[in-house]
């Protein structure tokens, strides 16, 4: 009850205050050539900035995980992903949104791939977390692992074995770079993208500048699932959208644990070329 109501006032006294982390942002990988390049796999876990003292969400929140799990984290800054392994993003947000002390947290990891305010390129800045690591014991802190891309043919295969092991994708990344704060196209993101058809059964009104527009499809997939394609709508179709009843085309990056299309965004009329 302490722990609770604990986190209770420490998320009160600086939710009005918190805004959002400047950190790196990804690009989508276009075909770049990126031979030379730094790769790691892509976590699909709760995105977590260490500023030294506080761990906080991208979107500005603090994260309080238990005493024992931050206990000797550095006094410097770090970026990268709370993560329960691959697969399990729907358990991770919940361990990270849990008001209980200790559940789940004992199966978690940060996964850094940052160390943002130190000197040099990539592999300098996190060369700063692994010694300090030799000399703090610290069991719940993970370096991501940076392989070079010797070749462009290497980077369709480690994405399809990455994939294959139901990992997310990958990130590229120009080793020389310092942090970045943003976006950059120096950090990129590979990610497989699927396609289907599903039929447009209703709309949701759009809000803010799409007021009095269509905010989002509403469709019917093969597998009878309803989605909500928003993304990917242009504004002509936000005024004159596709009839209800018509198929049309969504792009998709895998599945949840529950099986339904993740970040799935419209593509186009199923009749369009």
């Amino acid at each position: 009850m302490r722990y609770v109501l604990w986190m209770w006032l420490f998320v009160s006294l600086n939710v009005l205050a918190a805004k959002p982390p400047d950190v790196l942002l990804l690009n989508p990988y276009n075909g770049e050539q990126v031979e030379g390049w730094l790769v790691s796999e892509k976590y699909d876990g709760v995105r977590a900035y260490w500023d030294g003292e506080t761990l906080w969400s991208r979107q500005g929140h603090p994260i309080v995980p238990p005493d024992w799990f931050v206990r000797h984290f550095p006094p410097f800054a770090l970026d990268g992903e709370l993560w329960l392994g691959r697969g399990r993003f729907e358990q991770t947000l919940s361990v990270v949104r849990t008001q209980t002390a200790d559940v789940g947290w004992d199966k978690m990891a940060f996964y850094v791939f940052d160390v943002p305010d130190q000197a040099g390129g990539l592999l300098a800045r996190l060369g700063v977390l692994q010694h300090y690591l030799q000399r703090h014991q610290q069991p719940y802190i993970r370096v991501v692992a940076q392989q070079p891309l010797a070749s462009m043919n290497q980077l369709a295969p480690w994405l399809d074995k990455v994939v294959e092991a139901g990992g997310e994708g990958l990130v590229i990344r120009e080793p020389n770079q310092p942090y970045i704060r943003g976006r950059t196209p120096f950090a990129l993101k590979y990610k497989p993208q699927y396609d289907a058809e599903c039929e447009v059964t209703g709309y949701l009104a759009g809000k803010g500048k799409y007021e009095g527009q269509v905010g989002a499809l509403l469709c019917r997939n093969q597998q009878g699932q309803v989605l909500r394609l928003g993304s990917g709508l242009s504004d002509l179709q936000r005024q004159q959208p596709p009839k209800i009843g018509e198929q049309v085309s969504y792009r998709y990056s895998g599945f949840t644990q529950k099986g339904h299309p993740k970040h799935a965004v419209f593509w186009r009329l199923r009749s369009s070329p």
